[in-house]
């Protein structure tokens, strides 16, 4: 199939991102490079000098909400691709609301409640509905150990399900950036596999 087949395909359908930080943010750029045709971002951070050395941001824009300038660097890769965003810390409450429409939702959080939270609420609302997770991505090297896990049905995990971020252990852009790309290789063979515009709610 061409790329501008596939892109056709992917215009049709909407991705949400729960997180803008090193997951989040090269995500969401490899799906706009992909063809996705609507990206919901949400975080409630601003970007940190120390957040460089993984995350899809530049040195301007230090002191930037991420999702102001997640969706200003998408934009710069593909103007095609519509982008809400939401600069608010996702709760159970408000992710019915920000993610209804979404046919698959990526987590790129980093603290392990935040994921259980997201999880829990996204499993619960909508059980057909693919979540795909970052699990396992700090240090760097052992990029074997990297993998896809099928967790159920709809719940994958990319990582190695292990190395925990700490101090001595931190994220660097390397694994980072590998695992980001699995979830979205994963969204969209995911989508790739649907007929247009099939919605799994």
């Amino acid at each position: 199939m061409k790329f501008s087949e596939i892109k056709s395909h992917l215009g049709g359908y909407s991705v949400g991102i729960a997180g803008a930080g090193g997951l989040g943010s090269n995500c969401a750029i490899a799906l706009a490079r992909s063809g996705i045709g609507h990206l919901v971002i949400a975080d409630h951070d601003i970007v940190d000098s120390g957040n460089l050395n993984r995350q899809y941001y530049f040195i301007d824009q230090v002191g930037m909400k991420k999702t102001e300038a997640l969706k200003m660097n998408i934009e710069r890769v593909n103007p095609e691709t519509k982008i809400d965003i939401y600069d608010t810390e996702l709760t159970r409450e408000n992710i019915p609301v920000i993610f209804r429409d979404c046919d698959i939702i990526v987590e790129a959080f980093d603290k392990s409640e935040m994921k259980q939270m997201l999880a829990e609420t996204v499993l619960s609302l909508w059980p057909e509905r693919p979540l795909i997770m970052g699990s396992g991505l700090a240090g760097y090297g052992k990029t074997n150990k990297l993998k896809e896990s099928f967790m159920g049905r709809t719940l994958i995990a990319c990582g190695d399900q292990e190395s925990e971020i700490s101090d001595e252990l931190p994220p660097m852009a390397p694994r980072v950036g590998i695992v980001a790309n699995m979830q979205a290789n994963a969204v969209v063979e995911i989508l790739m596999k649907r007929k247009s515009h099939e919605n799994n709610t």
